[in-house]
């Protein structure tokens, strides 16, 4: 047989000793992204394997590569149960040297520094493999290249040992949060791209209801395509985030409704393995979301993969041309002149990788620019728009800018409030700072546009990806509760990826200065109030009680350094509340004592707050009242629970001039929600508190 064939058994004890160990020589890993079986083969083993007396106990390899964090090495038992070893850790490192992965061991891979050499337990349960099934029979150890076509390394040789100290591992047995459980075909790995074929389905046995994995599934049950996701995520954390799209029997996109949110076909399971709290990306969508501006949906899950449970994930929607999401038009191949050329579009500031088919540099150098930095701005949607497209969509960006830079700044005629959606940029300023958003302007940064007939002016937004924001970075002065993000250029000036121009240019406008203090004291007392924050956060926290444990269980991170935590390391997930908590209170007073600008309620942009609609009682039970400041017929209402699920409500006129409304919440539970109120060409999202009824 050749080297990669098998591979000797070594046996180190007698049969009824019941400890022994089987080595294999390796084999080079190249560089073109294919994925190695390397075969063992074990025989004479005396017992079926278990977690208690016997089973799989450890794992040892040595391997060389010029940048080891792009090896993933998973192992595949005679029944195909696979689990990852390791995947992601040691960077630019060059080998792993005498490492040996077993689940009783008390430090992690992960928190292990390079050349790994010692015991640690591994990134995946390797104890899945001690499921009952003959440990006698052919065995791999899966090796792939994450990333292709740079450099190549090798697997010098690897050992599996059995003995009585067998690998345990963690079974989520039941779940108060719902469960997605997705199946590979032949338990295959999940590449960056393309995407792969799984089957998918959703249990949810509603609020209050526990969820087993042993259910019925109710929700959504069909195929997916789905690869791994994100940029240094997806290489540096070995808890990966998963982009998927449902698939109809042919393999084309599916558009369905999962767990209330609207149909559609693509979806995002988000690890949030560095944002120990689990809530950042949450808390700024709906941030957004009471704002007035869509964001993103979300709902906490925990996600079983080819048998293995593997941690609480945030189920959510991809940003998307849609009209239940971006709600812009679409743009065909013959929209290319008149009105139907200038909209709609979707255009982001960020790394190269995605969907984007290209993109243009701006003419306008960045506010740092002292190594050469520029601001390059990509296609999201259309992702390769036609020639005439891209020209036009390009030529109305360098408008705004050349408006931006101009002087006057605030020109009547052709300044760049003509062209911007002002009240868009006061909004994502204010959401920006007062999370700190390291990445915040410069990176996962969107904006849209809808046709001129629409109204057609550029907009800011949605947000996006604020797991590093809220304190949760090191670098930069991201966890530094003062300062401003925006001046990201001041504390890293070499950073390649720096912020336009825009946002400092913004605050030299005394019309914008003053608008985002009025939006602010418009706020600060209800959606940015500090004790909504922390009461929303401390809703979440409870509701992830549970979910919470069993994550960690099996990433046992807490109190461990994850990049870019910065320190100290709260060791309890209360203490990662308790961090966030603190951080928001530091950070939102240092805001409201320190944002500029003076509120006269004047100016371009109207405050609202005379007519802003009234709700009594506050908190309410199942019944309120919704007082309006001016007549209306048929005010459009919607409540919605601090999940993003909409509660049924029934409103009942009480006085004939239709300025106040009895609304009934029927169904729902207690906790904070939002009220939407659209009365003309208003509308208002007023958060309100529902209570238990005595």
């Amino acid at each position: 047989m050749s080297s990669r064939s098998v591979l000797a058994a070594f046996t180190l004890f007698a049969l009824h000793a019941q400890a022994q160990t089987y080595t294999a020589v390796g084999t080079t890993i190249t560089d073109d992204g294919t994925v190695f079986n390397l075969p063992i083969s074990v025989a004479g083993l005396p017992n079926e394997l278990d977690t208690i007396d016997f089973g799989l106990e450890t794992v040892c390899l040595s391997a060389t590569h010029t940048w080891i964090s792009d090896f993933e090495v998973s192992l595949v038992a005679p029944d195909g149960t696979t689990v990852l070893l390791v995947g992601g850790v040691g960077g630019d490192t060059d080998a792993f040297t005498n490492t040996c992965l077993n689940g009783n061991a008390s430090e992690n891979i992960a928190q292990a520094s390079p050349p790994y050499t010692g015991t640690f337990s591994p990134q995946g349960q390797m104890g899945l493999v001690n499921n009952g099934q003959s440990g006698n029979g052919l065995w791999q150890l899966r090796v792939r290249d994450t990333y292709p076509f740079a450099d190549e390394g090798a697997i010098v040789d690897f050992s599996l040992t059995f003995g009585n100290n067998p690998s345990p591992y963690f079974a989520l047995h039941s779940s108060d949060l719902p469960l997605v459980i997705i199946q590979t075909d032949d338990n295959s790995s999940i590449p960056d791209e393309p995407k792969v074929h799984a089957t998918m389905g959703i249990i949810d046995n509603g609020p209050g209801n526990v969820n087993l994995p042993t259910d019925p599934i109710n929700d959504f049950a069909g195929d997916i395509g789905i690869e791994t996701r994100g940029n240094s995520s997806q290489y540096l954390m070995p808890k990966k985030s998963y982009g998927f799209e449902l698939w109809d029997d042919l393999g084309e996109d599916l558009n369905a409704s999962l767990l209330g949110m609207p149909s559609e076909s693509d979806w995002i399971l988000s690890a949030s393995y560095s944002d120990k709290s689990l809530l950042n990306n949450p808390l700024t969508f709906d941030l957004a979301q009471r704002m007035g501006h869509y964001a993103t949906r979300w709902r906490h899950v925990n996600l079983i993969l080819n048998g293995e449970y593997r941690g609480v994930y945030i189920l959510m929607e991809k940003i998307k041309r849609d009209n239940d999401r971006v709600d812009i038009a679409k743009l065909d191949a013959d929209d290319v002149a008149g009105d139907s050329i200038t909209g709609g579009y979707i255009l982001k500031i960020d790394w190269l990788a995605g969907n984007n088919g290209g993109g243009w540099i701006s003419p306008y150098p960045p506010m740092e620019a002292s190594n050469g930095q520029v601001i390059e701005l990509l296609y999201d949607y259309p992702s390769e728009p036609l020639p005439q497209q891209a020209a036009y969509i390009q030529a109305y960006v360098d408008s705004f800018e050349t408006a931006l830079a101009q002087e006057p700044l605030n020109d009547t005629a052709i300044g760049y409030r003509h062209i911007l959606d002002v009240g868009s940029a006061v909004d994502l300023l204010l959401v920006s700072e007062l999370a700190r958003n390291v990445d915040g302007y410069r990176l996962s940064s969107f904006l849209h546009k809808d046709k001129a007939s629409k109204g057609g002016k550029l907009v800011m937004g949605p947000v996006w990806d604020f797991d590093l924001a809220w304190g949760n970075a090191y670098y930069c002065r991201g966890d530094d509760p003062m300062g401003w993000a925006y001046r990201f250029g001041e504390d890293c000036p070499d950073d390649g990826k720096q912020i336009p121009f825009w946002w400092a240019r913004f605050q030299e406008d005394s019309a914008f200065v003053n608008e985002a203090r009025c939006r602010w004291e418009e706020l600060r007392e209800t959606t940015l109030g500090i004790d909504r924050l922390h009461d929303w956060v401390d809703s979440l926290a409870a509701l992830l009680n549970n979910a919470q444990a069993a994550n960690f269980t099996v990433w046992p991170i807490l109190g461990q350094w994850v990049w870019p935590n910065p320190d100290p390391l709260p060791t309890s997930y209360a203490g990662e509340i308790d961090e966030l908590k603190d951080w928001i209170s530091e950070r939102w007073h240092w805001m409201d004592s320190h944002l500029p600008g003076a509120c006269l309620h004047t100016g371009i942009r109207p405050i609202a707050i005379a007519t802003r609609p009234t709700v009594l009682p506050a908190p309410f039970t199942d019944r309120f009242d919704l007082l309006l400041s001016k007549r209306t017929a048929n005010p459009d209402v919607h409540l919605l629970d601090i999940l993003g699920r909409e509660v049924n409500v029934r409103i009942v006129p009480v006085t004939s001039d239709g300025k106040r409304f009895t609304l009934h919440a029927e169904g729902g539970a207690p906790g904070m929600h939002v009220l939407w109120v659209t009365a003309g060409e208003e509308r208002w999202a007023l958060p309100v508190l529902r209570v238990v009824g005595d």
